[in-house]
């Protein structure tokens, strides 16, 4: 589907360590801020072990799990949105993303440079936010400032865009991202914001990169216990990784992994829990095509219909859309494939008003 998250954070916090072991387009990792500056971009898998399910029914070709872009984005400093440092590409780069990852340092370590001299995850959250605020609050008062002006033509629309964009700019700056802001009751107030293109109306979630040490005991982090408290407080996810530990697991053959995870106390890479978390936070989920040419991952945003599903394989499958042969993929697994599903009354035919469920396993009758 094209959508991509952005890794944000200061300089220095482990956001180029993270993208190289998240992705094989691997960014240059340093000891000095503002190493990256273009931003590198990363196809990464998403871990699906349903894949694997339904190839050892079908003995496919091959398989082609689903995918996320991520984006490492230059670091950023206060001042950021006034045009410091590199404020202007990173809030530009921003703005492209669909969702965004703040990464934060929660480990101790005299030897890696903190730009602002000082461990404090929570500081250095609160000052990325404040410079994506500050950014939204000058986009907020323009909007409010021709709202005003167009309230001489009666236009009811503006009155309420006066109201909300009055109200969001006092939340705005209490350094409270947008995502948060209380809508009015009105039909029209998510058109109003979502016209906006807000910076901290994207949907966020935060990583505590931490020591190796905090991996099997992170309660005993206290940089990670204060992210995730503030992170509570709007509600959103945090994913604790050692950004340094998954560099090693990422370079290691994948034979040798198991052992590796094993001996740090984790059953699998903690980047399969960030790339799981960005998709979710997304809004997307998973269906199937199953066969002997390929089984493969299709990406829709939850709540698509089976059309539009049909349409992210091929644009004339939602055109000539007839209807949908749905199988759950665990009834595929346990009863061996389509023919045994259809035999057991598991097969179910579906027409356009069709909600797919995250984990369907799904072949498309259309008519071009």
């Amino acid at each position: 589907m094209g959508l991509s998250i952005g890794i944000v954070g200061l300089p220095n916090v482990g956001k180029s360590t993270l993208f190289n072991a998240l992705s094989s387009a691997k960014a240059e990792a340093a000891n000095y801020p503002f190493c990256t500056i273009e931003p590198n971009v990363g196809v990464v898998v998403v871990p699906d072990p349903r894949l694997a399910a339904l190839d050892s029914v079908v003995h496919a070709d091959r398989i082609v799990p689903a995918a996320i872009e991520f984006v490492d984005i230059a670091g950023l400093v206060r001042g950021a949105h006034k045009g410091e440092g590199l404020g202007n590409q990173f809030l530009a780069h921003i703005r492209e993303v669909d969702a965004i990852v703040q990464v934060a340092r929660c480990f101790d370590d005299p030897n890696v440079v903190h730009v602002e001299n000082r461990v404090d995850p929570v500081a250095d959250i609160e000052t990325v936010t404040t410079e994506l605020c500050l950014k939204d609050l000058d986009t907020v008062n323009k909007r409010g400032e021709r709202a005003r002006k167009m309230l001489k033509t009666g236009a009811a629309l503006e009155k309420l865009a006066v109201e909300m964009c009055d109200a969001l700019a006092k939340h705005l700056d209490q350094g409270l991202p947008a995502r948060t802001f209380p809508l009015p009751d009105h039909a029209e107030a998510p058109g109003i914001v979502r016209e906006l293109h807000l910076l901290t109306a994207k949907p966020t979630f935060y990583v505590a990169n931490v020591d190796e040490a905090s991996i099997a005991n992170l309660a005993a982090n206290p940089h990670y216990r204060a992210l995730t408290q503030h992170a509570e407080k709007e509600k959103a996810p945090v994913v604790a990784i050692s950004a340094a530990l998954e560099a090693q697991i990422a370079e290691l053959d994948p034979a040798d992994r198991p052992e590796f995870l094993a001996s740090a106390g984790l059953t699998e890479p903690g980047l399969h829990a960030l790339v799981r978390t960005g998709f979710e936070l997304l809004g997307l989920i998973t269906f199937f095509t199953a066969g002997k040419p390929e089984v493969r991952a299709w990406t829709v945003k939850r709540g698509a219909r089976a059309p539009q599903a049909a349409g992210v394989i091929h644009t004339d499958f939602e055109k000539g859309f007839i209807k949908a042969e749905v199988i759950w993929w665990e009834d595929f697994v346990k009863l061996g494939g389509e023919a045994k599903a259809r035999e057991a009354g598991k097969l179910a035919i579906e027409g356009k008003d069709y909600v797919v469920r995250d984990g369907d396993v799904m072949h498309f009758r259309f008519n071009v």
